[in-house]
């Protein structure tokens, strides 16, 4: 194959980044926009000698799982959707399947073990309008008109689009003040490559228990000119109870500053998982689909098998958010988390709903866990510490290999690992499974419908010796 070469090709599978996979006579094609299922034409823009990239030019053949009409208008050119065009049950089998393929192909698992842990994924009745948080970038088109959106897949160009179908309804209002606000009083965008103008990013962040909005503008600047002018319009929208601005005056592709700063009302909004109530800031971790978040977190409880004797340790465990879920059905729960702002939020839920049986360490795990291990050891005559159920839920790229080693000394009886990385689950189950854990349950959660992630919640005991 070489670059301008035309070709037809079916579609057979998903990638990373949600462009369809086909093969032609062993040549893999990676080609945007395609489907499973689609037979399409496709010109070739980046051949390398095994694979290649190509443009998608025309639906030959339309998958049979294609949605005629999908919900929203710039699916195609936005980054954020990257497979809305693809009926939602067909999206839900294809994220089991990446589950299953990675565990399988990275992580060594037989597939007799996973035929009996595989339990079906979990879907959502109505996929769209799920997300409690949006960030939206803020910029100036060709005509000089400040605009607001997301950006196209793998740039930072923002497409214009205030009504994003996986968002709360209240944001299009949002932004629509925010801008008027902006070009009222001639308050500039910020301009990426010259790193300049003033208003980088909108974050909202939506209760959807509680009702109660955040907005959060993230600026390049110490001050938000007419700042208290913003703050009194958005303070009219019902359930808007903090407004505040974010300093970030880095050349950064990361959203927030470090420093937030009040505008009106509170630093923060609640919101209920459960019958837990959370404390979220503008910095605070929080799972962006609640319903599914609730589910998410029901089969981490389940498959933790609490009776009320057991210690659990919550690793990575942010503003507290799965140590309070799980507090109720636990003798003791011990979060550990790196994020000091994290911990004293994870604290302050705590006290908040009267739970008293969590205690927060602030620290790396892998150095948290040795140290109270030996004060446990010295307490106890010699004894050594055994923990009963640890609970992970790292970012993307999994659990430091140093941290799996300690959690192995610990000898738990039970592993919950909460993923949204099937690849690293894969490669940390594998290690493991080798220190003497095996796979007993694996769970699929559509935490993100119509995006190639997906989150999953897998069990492993500990093997008799």
């Amino acid at each position: 194959m070489q670059k301008n070469d035309v070709v037809t090709v079916k579609i057979e599978d998903i990638g990373n980044s949600g462009e369809g996979i086909g093969k032609i006579d062993g040549y893999t094609l990676f080609i945007k926009d395609s489907i499973i299922g689609d037979v399409v034409e496709a010109r070739i823009m980046k051949a390398k000698k095994n694979y290649a990239y190509a443009k998608l030019l025309n639906v030959v053949t339309p998958s049979e799982y294609r949605v005629e009409h999908p919900a929203c208008q710039v699916v195609r050119s936005c980054g954020g959707c990257q497979i809305q065009e693809m009926e939602y049950g067909r999206q839900l089998q294809f994220k089991e399947d990446k589950v299953r393929e990675n565990l399988m192909r990275i992580g060594g698992i037989p597939r007799e073990i996973l035929s009996g842990a595989m339990e079906p994924v979990v879907g959502m009745e109505e996929p769209f309008a799920y997300r409690n948080k949006a960030q939206f970038p803020i910029g100036t088109d060709r005509n000089g008109r400040i605009v607001a959106g997301f950006y196209a897949g793998r740039t930072h160009s923002i497409i214009p689009n205030r009504k994003c179908a996986l968002g709360v309804e209240v944001n299009e209002r949002i932004l629509g003040i925010v801008i008027d606000f902006m070009e009222e009083y001639r308050i500039s965008s910020y301009d990426e490559g010259e790193h300049r103008g003033l208003v980088r990013h909108v974050l909202i962040r939506y209760g959807f228990q509680t009702k109660e909005i955040m907005v959060c503008l993230v600026i390049n600047g110490e001050e938000l000119p007419h700042g208290e002018v913003l703050a009194q319009r958005l303070s009219a929208i019902e359930g808007m109870t903090s407004v505040t601005f974010s300093v970030n005056r880095e050349r950064t592709n990361v959203i927030m500053g470090d420093v937030i700063r009040p505008l009106w009302g509170q630093m923060y909004i609640t919101d209920r998982i459960g019958d837990v109530k959370y404390q979220i800031s503008p910095l605070s971790f929080y799972q962006v689909n609640p319903v599914q978040t609730e589910n998410l977190y029901g089969i981490a409880l389940e498959y933790a098998g609490l009776t009320g004797t057991e210690t659990v340790w919550d690793l990575y465990c942010g503003i507290g958010t799965i140590s309070l879920f799980l507090a109720g059905k636990a003798k003791q729960v011990y979060g550990v988390e790196v994020v000091p702002q994290a911990v004293r939020d994870a604290r302050n839920n705590a006290g908040m709903n009267g739970i008293r049986n969590v205690e927060f360490f602030e620290g790396k795990a892998e150095k948290v866990l040795p140290e109270f291990g030996r004060r446990y050891e010295e307490e106890h005559g010699g004894e050594r510490y055994h923990a009963d159920v640890v609970v992970v839920d790292p970012p993307r790229k999994g659990c430091d290999e140093g941290l799996l080693g300690t959690i192995v000394e610990m000898g738990a009886e039970r592993i919950v690992y909460v993923s949204c990385d099937p690849a690293t689950l894969a490669r940390d189950l594998k290690f493991l499974r080798g220190e003497g854990y095996e796979v007993e349950r694996v769970r699929a959660v559509d935490q993100f419908p119509h995006t190639v992630h997906v989150e999953t919640v897998c069990l492993l005991s500990k093997k008799a010796q």
